[in-house]
Order: structure tokens, then sequence, then C-alpha cells
């Protein structure tokens, strides 16, 4: 049987990814929920690991979305291209956010400490568009794109870019939120993370 008549299975790192990214993410807002103030200290630094660790696990999964995605035609090609590069561009701006906040909490006797030292931070050229506002944004970016063109490509069912679609939506009401949007993940990315084999197109 050919690849188009037999499915596209992702490799199993990639499926590890779906499971463990969301879950990663969840534990995250469960842990800044469990601190009221915010940081420094345990549930701080714990929080952010996990926090880096679900983000670091959607970049790994990155690709593996964009070969579900990309069709045969150039445009396509390009698209899922251009939206991993996005998605992947977002990732690392997550990562150098949660590590700058890492970094700040270690340094830091309390709350203040910390809001001091944010404010040195974000002061340098750059920093704030990079690193706290446009840059995150690129990884919802490139992850809707690429689980929309899954849709289309009828590899997943529509209820998948609209559960991602929700899941963002709701994180970006409220960081309390976070576990509800991580859930909403979950639920899109599951069968993919079990190795469902996603209908393909005829030719």
């Amino acid at each position: 049987m050919t690849e188009r008549s037999r499915g596209i299975r992702p490799a199993a790192l990639t499926r590890a990814a779906f499971v463990a990214g969301p879950l990663c993410m969840l534990a995250y807002g469960a842990i800044r929920l469990s601190d009221p103030e915010h940081g420094p200290g345990l549930a701080w630094t714990a929080g952010h690991l996990a926090l880096i660790a679900g983000v670091v696990l959607f970049g790994v999964a990155f690709p593996g979305l964009r070969r579900l995605a990309e069709p045969a035609g150039t445009a396509g090609r390009v698209g899922a291209a251009t939206a991993t590069v996005l998605g992947l561009a977002g990732t690392l701006a997550v990562v150098a956010q949660a590590v700058i906040d890492l970094v700040v909490g270690f340094r830091s006797a309390d709350r203040a400490d910390m809001n001091r030292l944010f404010d040195q931070v974000q002061s340098h050229p750059g920093v704030m568009p990079v690193v706290y506002t446009v840059g995150p944004l690129l990884f919802y970016v490139g992850l809707v794109w690429l689980v929309v063109q899954l849709a289309v490509r009828r590899r997943v069912g529509p209820w998948c870019p609209a559960l991602v679609v929700l899941g963002t939506a709701t994180m970006a009401v409220s960081l309390d939120l976070i576990p509800v949007g991580a859930a909403l993940y979950a639920a899109a990315f599951a069968p993919l993370a079990r190795g469902d084999r996603a209908r393909i197109v005829p030719a």
C-alpha cells in the first residue's frame, strides 16, 4: 500500500510530545495557581521549568505537524514551512521569557525585588516585543495555522483546530485559565498522540 492510501503515522517522539507538551503546560498552570504571590520560591521555579518543558516539547512536535499538514503543491509546502518557522520562533521567545523569569526569581528575595529586576530587563530595547509581546504570539500563530491546514487536508476533524483556538483564547483571557487551555490542547492532540492514522484525501 502506498503512503497516500494508508495514511501517515506521526513518529513516536512526536506522538509523545503531543501528550507531554499539554500536560507540562497544565502542570505549569496548576503550580501557578498554588502560588498566589507568583514568586520567588520553589513554586515559581518548578512552574517555569514545567513551562519550558512543555513549550520545548511543542517545538519537537512542530516538524511532525508540518509533515502531516503539508500538501503536495508548492504553495501548501511553503505555507506549512512558514507556519513551522513561526511556531519555532515563538517557542524560542517563550523559552527566553521563562528563562528570564527563572533568573529573576533566583536573584530576588521577594516580589518587589522581582518587579524591579523585570523593569530593568524590559527596559532594554527590543526585549518587550521579542520576548514578551510579539515573539510569544508566533508560537500560537504557527500552531493554529498548522492544525487548520491539517483539518483542511482532513487529517484531523474540524474539532481539532476549534479546540486549539478555544484553548489559546482561554489562556489569553487569563493566565489563571492556563490549565483549562492546556486540557483543551490535550483533547485536540489526543488522536495524533495515539498514532491514529489520518484520512488522506485522494489525489
